[in-house]
Order: structure tokens, then sequence, then C-alpha cells
């Protein structure tokens, strides 16, 4: 079963712009930060993560 394109590309343009009036800079904000403090912390724990991996294999 293949998706009509022209179709697929229709519904994903409308749903953008029945979204996009309803976000407050406030939103897009807070969802800057909240990405931001995610990804540092699942760096720091990977490279922890890896630190204690090297550690027990000696």
């Amino acid at each position: 079963m293949t998706a009509n394109n022209p179709t697929l590309m229709g519904t994903a343009g409308g749903t953008f712009l029945s979204i996009v009036p309803n976000l407050s800079s406030d939103d897009i904000a807070k969802t800057v930060v909240l990405a931001t403090v995610g990804a540092i912390v699942s760096f720091t724990i990977s490279l922890l993560l890896k630190s204690i991996n090297k550690k027990h294999k000696k």
C-alpha cells in the first residue's frame, strides 16, 4: 500500500499550518531550553557510563 505523495504533503502541510497559530514564543523558548538540557544530560550520562565501562573492563 503506497501513499499518494501530494495527499500526504497536503495533510502534513495542513497539520503544520493548524498548529503554528497556537504556538507562543514562550512555548518555543521553553521547548528549546528543555531540549538543550536534555541533550546535555544525555551526553554527560553517556560519557559517565563509558568511563565506568572502561574502568570495569580493566
